[in-house]
């Protein structure tokens, strides 16, 4: 099947189960980890006006609220807080946000990688949407499980992403981009190691002018 790229007009973004209760489960990374990696995809869905679909379970479910610094890069974005259902989908407002975004790529992640994420995404795809899974914005309760339900979505047709991989597809470049210096100092913000390089590289190159 002849890959098309992922584009600010195709795409749009959806996060599941992004909640202060779950994070507390997770062993398959740090939560220091997925908090970056979910920032960085919603910041980057932001940067590019993806529509971004964001579900939870319902506010006074043991779950507890979404990660606050998550709510705070939301904003204004609204919070579909379904039933206890696994399947996002399962939940006719959550259908009809997907459905109104108008786009066929759809960009995931979520917790737990094996339960939510995975039941939606599967639907998504006999839906017959092209399905990105972003594995550093998801997790699960082991390594073993999160690769496992990566795995199993790759073979039900799903795309393993990681957040740079989205916002780079979607940039193209650094040449002639409007949003490439915003994207930058995304880039600075959560990979302290491609600001460290540049410093590095600025270092270098004024001492070889001594």
């Amino acid at each position: 099947m002849p890959h098309t790229p992922l584009t600010a007009d195709n795409s749009a973004v959806v996060l599941i189960d992004h909640e202060v209760g779950f994070s507390n489960l997770i062993g398959s990374h740090t939560i220091e980890e997925n908090l970056n990696g979910t920032l960085a995809l919603a910041k980057t869905a932001k940067l590019f006006n993806l529509p971004l679909i964001v579900t939870a379970a319902p506010e006074d479910f043991a779950a507890g609220p979404l990660y606050p610094e998550l709510a705070q890069v939301l904003g204004d974005t609204p919070v579909i807080h379904r039933p206890p259902v696994f399947d996002a989908f399962d939940n006719d407002q959550f259908a009809a946000a997907v459905e109104a975004a108008g786009r066929k790529k759809l960009i995931m992640a979520g917790i737990q990688t094996d339960v939510c994420l995975a039941l939606t995404a599967l639907t998504a795809l006999d839906r017959g949407y092209e399905v990105y899974i972003v594995v550093d914005a998801s997790a699960a309760t082991t390594k073993e499980t999160h690769d496992t339900a990566v795995m199993r979505l790759v073979q039900a047709g799903a795309i393993p992403v990681n957040w740079l991989a989205v916002g780079s597809e979607i940039l193209r470049g650094w040449v002639d981009q409007p949003l490439a210096p915003a994207y930058g100092e995304l880039l600075y913000e959560h990979l302290p190691s491609w600001r460290h390089n540049h410093v590095a590289s600025d270092a270098i190159a004024k001492y070889a002018t001594k």
